[in-house]
């Protein structure tokens, strides 16, 4: 039920998310959903819990097969352009598609969903950071954050122009835009292989 949850609160987003709705969608009963949710905000709760766990499976933990630095980096950008172009959710990034409709609103569900940006962002920068550390970028630490914060974008400006346009090449566009940037940055080319997604 879970799995239907983030899949319509990607498209509808998490105000769209109902008892009634899913309970249209799942064909449970209202009564059965409000049970095990305790209502609307329980049902948030943890329909961010569950993409939260797919987001990570999906881009992160492959990613940690490769070492901490640039490789991981790069694996991260590619999984997380995969993850939006292959639409693991039908609305694109789950937290790209929920956080427009929480990011004003404070309470427990604006906390999840920030909480989770926050670690996604957090970890590219601590890689970013790792591979300027190791030498695999010649830029210094004062510059990974900011270094994080484009290749972060493009990767957000793709979700939405795919969804927009209904078109993948900006994925093609934003992994070349990725690839320039490291490489501005001094990257070794042949650590950037992955990230060619016009092949």
């Amino acid at each position: 039920m879970l799995a239907r949850a983030t899949d319509l609160a990607s498209v509808e987003g998490l105000d769209g998310l109902t008892i009634g709705r899913l309970a249209e969608a799942s064909g449970r009963s209202k009564s059965s959903i409000a049970t095990l949710f305790h209502g609307k905000e329980g049902l948030q709760l943890a329909t961010v819990v569950a993409a939260r766990e797919i987001f990570v499976a999906t881009i992160v933990e492959p990613a940690r097969t490769e070492p901490r630095g640039l490789r991981r980096l790069v694996m991260l950008l590619r999984n997380a352009l995969v993850y939006s172009r292959d639409r693991v959710f039908t609305g694109g990034c789950f937290f790209a598609a929920t956080a427009a409709d929480v990011d004003s609103k404070p309470g427990p569900v604006n906390a999840a969903v920030r909480s989770a940006l926050a670690d996604w962002y957090g970890y590219v920068e601590a890689q970013t950071r790792a591979a300027v550390a190791a030498g695999e970028l010649a830029i210094d630490q004062s510059e990974a954050e900011v270094l994080a914060f484009e290749l972060l974008a493009l990767d957000e400006a793709a979700n939405s122009r795919s969804l927009l346009l209904g078109d993948d090449r900006p994925y093609v566009l934003a992994a070349a835009a990725m690839r320039a940037r490291l490489l501005a940055a001094g990257a070794d080319p042949e650590l950037l292989g992955a990230l060619d997604l016009a092949g």
